[in-house]
């Protein structure tokens, strides 16, 4: 059996669940990662080179001459790294930047929904902070949802509840640019309710596999209290997402998604992440991401069972259609243990005892985000730091599996939710 050589670009959770499942297949052969981590380092070789720099991850292909690519981060995608790596001859995983732009660009994505009748929430586009203003004043229907245009490490959605919060948004995107240029537009969009929905899904640009459903913790304190993160844990499958929904989302947003995005000359490759939101009128598109999302891919890979670089192949060959992608029945949870203070101002450096030299405890799996290896110990390196993973039989005995082997990891200023997985959410 011929073995590949893959880079991974990235040095996150994601990432690292990633290179745990590629190094499950027989036919993996070195693991290289970018810039990696602490945990990833134990399984990977890492490169001190950024996510974000093309040309640098274009030169270390050069160097490493790797048989696959894997793109995993948002920033590069969309500015470009898949092109460039397949420019310079390199096969690489992912979307290129035209497709990319789903997620770039939240005008771009709404617009594309509306166009080709996809369920989204109601919209406005704006350029022009009065006007954003002067509608969401005559709409005077709250709460209303601000969100910039472009990328913002997840962090670019406001909700309002008063005109007083909206006025104070979009000062803060549109004005003082809080978030850059990704603040340039932004979309003013109705409010939904209903459960949120995480569905990954594999695509060739023609054929779309989704996998198994998850459901994401985006606030920081129990209760789903407090600022929005990156997300404090997750579970697979997704308690609210019946089969029906499934097959509703199949007819009329995914198969939909890929089509319209084929129509537009922008097909895509790679991993999209579709962020549902199941209405009393039925499941809606709240976001789509250009790649696998981050906890999710935590409690979605381990649930696969067909062999990861096969299915790579295949979306790179487009000849998806011809694969069968199976996944295990268990349930599947991750408890994100993150610093004190995050996603506010935190500290980094501080010592994480309870892990052994692999990273893992009895019954679980430690996917590393924020960290460093040194002198055989690791360190806290990021506001999310682990992400505890477990699976079962049943999400039960899931959570309580990696509730216990969170109770067995400690650094200073530990903070994790208690609630990750309740019924009540």
């Amino acid at each position: 059996m011929e073995k590949i050589d893959i880079l991974v670009v990235g040095g996150g959770g994601r990432e690292h669940a990633i290179i745990r499942k590629l190094k499950e297949s027989p036919r993996c052969g070195k693991l290289y990662c970018t810039p990696g981590n602490g945990g990833i380092s134990r399984d990977a070789q890492c490169f001190d080179v950024a996510a974000t720099d093309v040309e640098g991850v274009v030169a270390l292909a050069r160097e490493l001459k790797p048989d696959l690519t894997f793109v995993a981060p948002d920033d590069p995608l969309v500015a470009g790294m898949v092109d460039a790596l397949e420019e310079a001859g390199f096969a690489a995983f992912g979307p290129r930047a035209n497709a990319a732009i789903l997620e770039g660009s939240k005008v771009f994505s709404k617009n594309l929904m509306k166009q080709y009748g996809i369920p989204t929430a109601g919209y406005e586009v704006f350029g022009n902070p009065a006007e954003a203003l002067a509608y969401i004043r005559k709409q005077d229907v709250y709460p209303a949802v601000i969100k910039a245009d472009g990328l913002a490490l997840g962090k670019g959605v406001v909700l309002c509840d008063t005109y007083a919060d909206a006025e104070k948004a979009i000062k803060d995107i549109m004005e003082d640019r809080v978030f850059g240029e990704s603040g340039s537009r932004v979309v003013v969009e109705e409010f939904l309710t209903g459960p949120e929905v995480s569905v990954l899904a594999f695509t060739d640009g023609k054929t779309v596999k989704p996998m198994v459903s998850s459901k994401d913790h985006k606030r920081a304190f129990d209760g789903d209290m407090g600022p929005n993160t990156g997300g404090m844990g997750t579970i697979s499958p997704n308690p609210h997402y019946s089969q029906a929904d499934a097959d509703y989302c199949m007819e009329h947003i995914f198969q939909p998604t890929i089509n319209a995005m084929r129509q537009e000359g922008r097909p895509f490759k790679g991993c999209l992440y579709f962020g549902l939101m199941l209405t009393p009128k039925g499941p809606k598109v709240i976001e789509y991401n250009c790649r696998f999302g981050d906890p999710e891919t935590q409690v979605v890979l381990p649930r696969l069972k067909t062999d990861l670089i096969d299915i790579l192949e295949a979306v790179r060959e487009e000849r998806l259609e011809e694969l069968e992608i199976e996944w295990s029945d268990d349930a599947c949870a991750c408890v994100v243990m993150a610093s004190g203070g995050y996603p506010a101002a935190y500290k980094k450096g501080l010592e994480i005892r309870g892990l052994n030299a692999e990273g893992q405890v009895y019954g679980a799996t430690v996917y590393h985000a924020g960290t460093k290896y040194e002198k055989n110990r690791f360190y806290t390196n990021g506001g999310r730091v682990l992400g505890v993973t477990a699976t079962s039989d049943t999400l039960e005995d899931a959570l309580a599996k990696a509730y216990e082997a969170v109770s067995r990891i400690d650094f200073h200023n530990a903070h994790y939710r208690k609630d990750i997985g309740a019924v009540s959410l």
